[in-house]
């Protein structure tokens, strides 16, 4: 189903929740750190890991994006992306409730 939104205030708005959700990402993984320590030392080579991935795979996705002809797509795929690897983060560190 397509937006009833511009495209300009979609792009904005979902730059928005990126931005609130990467907030959340980081707030927990202080709070690990504060509280705990990385207790598992591959925690803190995994945020590293999946930033550098991240990156690539913005880059690929633009560049594709630019060769299909499809660049005025290009930004909001690449926020799209990085929106799905935040929420991907925050759903692993949100603690379970038993």
């Amino acid at each position: 189903m397509k937006s009833p939104l511009h495209p300009m205030f979609e792009l904005s708005a979902n730059t928005a929740r990126l931005g609130m959700e990467a907030a959340e990402v980081i707030g927990l993984r202080v709070m690990q750190a504060a509280f705990s320590g990385f207790s598992d030392p591959g925690e803190a080579q995994l945020m590293i890991t999946e930033k550098a991935q991240a990156a690539l795979d913005a880059q690929f996705l633009i560049a594709g994006s630019v060769m299909a002809g499809e660049a005025h797509l290009a930004p909001a795929r690449a926020v799209a992306l990085y929106r799905r690897r935040v929420q991907a983060n925050l759903r692993r560190l949100t603690p379970k409730s038993s």
